[in-house]
């Protein structure tokens, strides 16, 4: 008898993902408010280096809450941006923030 051999089934091509092209909303320069400026600095910069900014800011300065660490506790820089509020969540901070780029 004579052994047949199989051949190895190859796994279908994948298709390569189109690489994601960035949002030019998200991608422009945008200029900081006089109290954000305090806090990331006068120069204009794109909303995503901007958000990068501020959480290296409030890293920096441990401003996490720490029982409850979505929610972020302003300082004296930060209270302005946020409006004058204490304390709110990481994801309202970005909608506080972009009040204060043009």
């Amino acid at each position: 008898m004579a052994a047949k051999k199989k051949a190895a089934k190859k796994a279908p091509a994948k298709k390569k993902a189109a690489k994601r092209k960035p949002n030019a909303a998200f991608m422009k320069a945008m200029k900081p408010s006089a109290a954000l400026a305090a806090v990331i600095g006068a120069a204009a910069a794109p909303r995503t280096e901007v958000t990068k900014k501020i959480w290296v800011y409030i890293k920096k300065r441990g401003l996490q809450d720490d029982k409850n660490r979505r929610m972020i506790n302003a300082d004296d820089a930060l209270k302005p941006v946020f409006g004058g509020k204490k304390q709110v969540s990481m994801f309202e901070m970005t909608k506080l923030v972009n009040k204060h780029l043009s």
